[in-house]
């Protein structure tokens, strides 16, 4: 019914937005047992995957050479003193230090107990908690991943429309094998092949082979500190950007070509509209509702 110019939602739209939020909220309850699954097998490959840490610092110290988290703790009895003979209390006290001398059920609901309090431990090796190694690499990450995101968009979908309105073509068979090469090729490989190509490398030195900035950053002006960073985030963004390229580029241009077989657009060319209004008014409106 309408009062007042206020129209009521129908029996229907109630139940399907209900109907909705069911969804949701039993696609959420299963996010539990999935990250519960995930853990459990994980936990169940360290288990049987050789060179744990103990097994790796047994090394170090029948070579020697202790150092990374370990080289701050104490270490009881012989390890603190003579690192090139490991008996087996030796070996309890390392399996004590790591927690492996509890019961492999007892370990796991420690390990998930920490984790649903987003304790994440500390390194075995860097003497820091993983927290504070992730915060100290989560802006290049973040940044790298931003750039990639949008850069991908960015070139996907003009590239995409072009290959669906030339499907056929010279262009589109040539832009196919480009993105097929950048799809294949994995990203580390194709960073050190800029590397040795463009970083100093071999051939050109047209970018730093490493690092977020140089070392004069804090000397330059706003500009020269966007120039900076962006000159050395060249490489690894091309890296990045290049393996995503093929499944949004096929994607949008499926889609594309998809609407451009559609009735609709055949009455519009009847009607004797221009290819661009077809394109951009009608057909783009369609298919990027993606």
């Amino acid at each position: 019914s309408e009062v007042s110019g206020f129209r009521r939602p129908s029996n229907q739209k109630i139940e399907e937005h209900f109907t909705m939020w069911r969804y949701i909220f039993h696609r959420l309850l299963l996010l539990i047992p999935t990250l519960l699954g995930i853990l459990a097998i994980t936990f169940a490959v360290i288990q049987f995957v050789p060179g744990g840490p103990v097994e790796q610092m047994v090394q170090q110290l029948t070579q020697g050479a202790v150092g990374g988290e370990t080289a701050g703790r104490s270490m009881p009895g012989t390890l603190a003193k003579n690192g090139n003979r490991i008996s087996a209390e030796d070996l309890a006290a390392l399996n004590a230090l790591y927690g492996f001398d509890k019961p492999p059920v007892t370990r796991f609901v420690d390990m998930v107990w920490k984790f649903a309090r987003f304790d994440l431990g500390e390194s075995f090796f860097h003497h820091q908690t993983v927290f504070d190694l992730v915060k100290e690499k989560m802006p290049v990450s973040m940044s790298l991943g931003l750039w990639t995101f949008f850069l991908t968009y960015l070139i996907c979908i003009p590239l995409g429309i072009a290959k669906a309105v030339r499907d056929g073509s010279r262009f589109d068979t040539i832009t196919g094998m480009i993105i097929l090469v950048g799809y294949t090729v994995p990203p580390f490989v194709l960073g050190l092949v800029l590397l040795v190509l463009f970083g100093g490398g071999s051939f050109f030195a047209w970018f730093p082979q490493g690092g977020l900035v140089g070392d004069d950053f804090d000397t330059l002006s706003w500009a020269g500190k966007v120039k900076d960073y962006l000159w050395h985030m060249a490489l690894p963004i091309t890296a990045s950007v290049a393996g995503n390229l093929a499944v949004m580029t096929v994607l949008t241009k499926n889609v594309f070509l998809e609407e451009i077989r559609r009735q609709y657009v055949y009455t519009a060319r009847a009607k004797g509209l221009p290819e661009k209004q077809i394109l951009w008014k009608h057909i783009f409106r369609n298919a990027m509702i993606l």
